[in-house]
């Protein structure tokens, strides 16, 4: 797939100016529009990400609204532009409450704004709780190929917290060819350990599924590691348990002590995104003083400017960028648009006269 860079007179209005439709999409239109297209979603953000290499792109720094009475709680609010074949603007808010686990619904939930690039005017509002999971999935499995190319590839994979977002990993994984011999699980919760269980043998999966009791299991039996948890602080602290080089996909950012950040390559999806919110390699520069310890970005692998080790420990740490939202919810746009199922509310901006 190929997103060709946008000029200034490709983004020009050429026809009068005019207030788009406003339409409400909904999940189940989104998962219809997402299913069984891992392949097309994962070609996407690659295309995306050189896109924002190329600084056809605009993601300022996310903005965390916190509680001081809820401190488990937060709202994240990630504006981005891209520029290219989807060519909008726009704003993910995304909630995280991990007290809704135990009530039986999902920590996150999510919408995605779509700002029109002529007038300004938002044109959709998407539910992105799918559409986040899905980008975040797809990401995950872009680096998981990139970062494997000129190394054995895994045939070991473990997951390391058995939520929604480790189950949509899973899924991207197998539909873009990944098949394992072993699949390991661990979660602080036997429940949701067992849930994932059930989840994988009733997909299909391949090869021995376990269990672990323990984290140390879990990543000395894998050489593909995801971590895919809720975790606020680092939990994992012991670099022997790296010891036989694996690749990791550190997707909740939080997991792993600087120990083990400094003894790796770090491969990240975006340097001054990552070193932010004390995620576990912005912890490691602030023990360090400087972020020499990082490797390159995925977009720098993806291009050829940074290989990887063959035989160290390699870390994936995606802070998980604005403008991905965007690609994919643009993407399910189209989609729905094409298909005719737009949920259009009529006269949803009324004061359209200047003067009354």
């Amino acid at each position: 797939m190929t997103i060709t860079r946008s000029t200034a007179a490709e983004s020009a209005p050429a026809g009068p100016v005019t207030v788009p439709p406003f339409a409400v999409v909904s999940g189940g239109q989104v998962q219809q529009a997402l299913q069984g297209r891992e392949k097309q979603i994962v070609e996407l953000v690659e295309a995306t990400y050189r896109l924002h290499g190329a600084g056809d792109s605009v993601n300022p720094p996310s903005r965390f609204l916190r509680f001081p009475d809820r401190p488990r709680d937060r709202i994240i609010a990630l504006p981005a532009s891209i520029g290219g074949e989807a060519g909008v603007d726009g704003l993910k808010w995304i909630s995280s409450f991990p007290q809704n686990v135990a009530a039986g619904i999902p920590r996150a939930s999510a919408v995605l704004i779509l700002n029109d690039r002529n007038t300004g005017y938002p044109f959709a509002c998407m539910e992105a709780s799918i559409i986040s999971a899905t980008r975040t999935a797809a990401s995950a499995a872009l680096a998981a190929d990139r970062l494997s190319r000129g190394r054995p590839r895994p045939t070991r994979v473990g997951f390391f917290g058995a939520g929604l977002i480790a189950r949509y990993i899973h899924t991207f994984l197998t539909g873009t060819g990944w098949s394992f011999d072993a699949i390991g699980v661990h979660d602080v919760s036997a429940d949701s350990a067992a849930g994932f269980r059930c989840y994988l043998e009733q997909s299909g999966a391949t090869g021995w599924i376990v269990v672990h009791d323990s984290p140390e299991q879990l990543i000395r039996g894998s050489d593909l590691v995801v971590f895919a948890t809720v975790a606020a602080r680092p939990h994992v602290r012991d670099p022997s348990w790296f010891a036989h080089g694996p690749l990791v996909l550190h997707v909740s950012l939080r997991d792993l002590a600087p120990e083990i950040v400094l003894a790796s390559d770090n491969i990240v999806d975006d340097v001054e995104h990552c070193l932010r919110a004390d995620t576990s390699v912005h912890l490691a520069e602030q023990r360090t003083g400087n972020c020499d310890f990082l490797t390159g970005t995925l977009a720098d692998v993806m291009a050829g400017r940074v290989t990887p080790s063959r035989d160290r420990t390699v870390v994936f740490s995606p802070f998980g960028l604005g403008v991905l939202d965007l690609a994919v919810g643009k993407y399910v746009y189209d989609e729905v648009a094409g298909a005719g199922e737009l949920q259009v509310v009529d006269g949803f901006f009324h004061e359209l006269r200047r003067y009354g």
